[in-house]
């Protein structure tokens, strides 16, 4: 059966887009930048699908990170996803992107996977090798954390930049759509029921929040 899988991230500062056919990456693109995934998100997908020769109408699913991720940027790409599969009457396929850093990494050994949650904390989770998650999805404070991992390999932004609990960091810094792709193929493979809904995982309030009920000001 022909496949043609779009996917993109954007739980991460970066924003990364590939396309894949069921065995091989056809296109990639990926660009760092937090402050911009509205605006880079859809041309990104339009490049890749111009740089393999494909059409929208062509693709057969996509799969997205669902995080855990700070919200703003977390929401644009799981929207797009979803508005996506609606319009093309495709399926949508979510990936812990934890589990995307962890199979791109090719760890055959236990290690952590750790990325900027903001408010000086971090998203973690323990794995035994890429494809073996051994924790649920938490956030927390480095320092908390610290002796939990100590000794274990950090994948991740956290490791960048909290060397001090983590000081034993390894690449990759950031998820790659390339990753997702082929670990999304994998799962549709051999496991399909390990892909989630395209939901987002915040795992904590957003940032934002609407305002509470405005007082009366009393005239009298």
């Amino acid at each position: 059966m022909r496949v043609l899988l779009l996917a993109f991230d954007t739980a991460t500062p970066a924003i990364t887009v590939a396309l894949h056919d069921g065995a091989d990456v056809l296109a990639e693109s990926t660009t760092v930048d937090a402050r911009r995934t509205g605006e880079l998100l859809a041309p990104g997908i339009g490049a890749v699908l111009d740089a393999a020769g494909h059409k929208p109408g062509e693709l057969t699913g996509i799969a997205v990170g669902v995080g855990p991720g700070p919200f703003t940027g977390l929401r644009v790409g799981l929207v797009t996803a979803r508005a996506l599969g609606d319009a093309l009457g495709i399926p949508v396929h979510g990936v812990c992107t934890l589990d995307v850093v962890a199979y791109q990494s090719r760890r055959t050994e236990p290690f952590a996977v750790a990325t900027d949650a903001r408010r000086k904390e971090v998203y973690w989770a323990q794995y035994a090798d890429y494809l073996t998650r051994t924790s649920e999805p938490d956030v927390a404070h480095p320092a908390l954390i610290a002796e939990r991992l100590s000794g274990l390999p950090v994948a991740g932004e956290g490791a960048v930049l909290y060397t001090e609990a983590f000081p034993k960091g390894i690449e990759p810094r950031h998820p790659s759509a390339t990753a997702l792709a082929e670990l999304t193929a994998l799962r549709l493979k051999d496991d399909p029921d390990s892909l989630l809904f395209p939901e987002p995982l915040y795992l904590r309030r957003p940032d934002a929040v609407e305002p509470g009920t405005r007082k009366r000001v009393s005239t009298g």
